[in-house]
């Protein structure tokens, strides 16, 4: 910092004084500049050496919130991707993530999304021990999992304080593809029994209308923006006779499709994978994008789940400031 007048701190000194000698009021002006400077300093040290689970600024605003059953859930949620290595981008990127994410480093960085306002975690079943931990270090945040298949499973996640079950996307869409969709309900009815929430996860709009035109007795959905698992006939109809791409294929016209059968819905529905499983994060300008439209397409009910990969930059807070922003913007338009 430089006063705004060179001539107050010129360093002369004034006729007849030694020059190593300050009058009163130069030296207490520069004692107070001492002293600002080491503010300043000691402040930087401070910001550089605060760890990423850090509170984040008093007086930051809430994060809108949704109903899950009894629950108040922040419409940010975080998912479990990134923690289990499943980056659906490539096997180098799995073993960067897996490095990463230590059981510590996870709950460092769930500690991260609770001091940024986000208070609900999903993951799998797998996640249920870590949870535990969480909860017991004094973490506040809710959980909500997938999962299908083992029975067992459910009394478990509802030992561990999970609120809710979503039977697995991947599942429930390949019951659908084989015409076995109605065999998710004896599931769906286990995790009710065992006083869970009950939801039906899906990539696709399809599974949402049929599940609504059935009657079926679900508390909420996630649904997967893009329906990445197409087969390469079905990639053909859509595409013509254009050569398919390799590997998982994100459509930039699938996130239409979902919204509107979220619309279509009264159920709260979950959005997840908005970002294309990270093929969408090149750009601060591609993010913001896809927040803006996921957040003008869906309810003002529902939610949206975002992977956190937090190992470059502060991803909750930067995830929530754009929920806080587009949200309320969002909620003026109609949601």
């Amino acid at each position: 910092m430089v006063p705004s007048d060179p001539g107050d701190f010129s360093g002369a000194a004034p006729a007849g004084r030694p020059a190593c000698v300050l009058s009163g009021d130069r030296r207490e002006f520069l004692k107070k500049m001492v002293a600002v400077q080491a503010a300043l300093v000691a402040a930087q040290a401070a910001a550089a050496s605060t760890p990423v689970g850090a509170a984040a600024p008093a007086g930051e605003p809430k994060l809108p919130q949704i109903r899950l059953g009894k629950h108040s859930i922040s419409r940010l949620i975080v998912g479990s991707n990134p923690f289990g290595a499943g980056s659906h981008l490539s096997v180098f990127v799995n073993h960067e993530m897996r490095a990463y994410y230590t059981p510590e480093q996870v709950l460092k960085t769930l500690r991260r999304c609770q001091d940024a306002g986000i208070n609900c975690w999903q993951s799998g079943a797998a996640g249920a021990d870590l949870y535990k931990r969480f909860a017991a270090e004094g973490g506040k945040m809710h959980f909500i999992a997938i999962h299908s298949g083992d029975a067992a499973a459910v009394e478990t996640l509802a030992g561990a304080g999970c609120i809710a079950v979503a039977h697995h996307g991947e599942t429930t869409d390949q019951m659908f593809k084989g015409g076995r969709l109605d065999q998710a309900q004896d599931y769906l009815k286990r995790v009710r029994d065992a006083g869970l929430l009950a939801g039906v996860s899906t990539h696709m709009p399809d599974v949402v209308d049929a599940v609504e035109s059935k009657g079926w007795d679900v508390d909420y959905y996630m649904t997967c923006v893009y329906e990445r698992h197409r087969s390469a006939e079905a990639l053909k109809a859509l595409l013509g006779q254009a050569p398919i791409p390799v590997g998982e294929v994100y459509l930039p016209n699938d996130p239409p499709r979902m919204f509107k059968a979220m619309q279509a819905t009264k159920r709260p529905c979950l959005a997840f994978k908005i970002l294309a499983a990270g093929r969408l994060s090149e750009r601060k300008e591609w993010v913001e994008q896809a927040f803006r439209q996921t957040l003008e397409g869906i309810k003002p009910a529902d939610g949206i789940i975002v992977g956190i990969y937090d190992r470059y930059s502060d991803q909750p807070a930067e995830c929530a400031a754009l929920v806080r922003r587009l949200g309320a913007a969002a909620a003026g338009q109609g949601g």
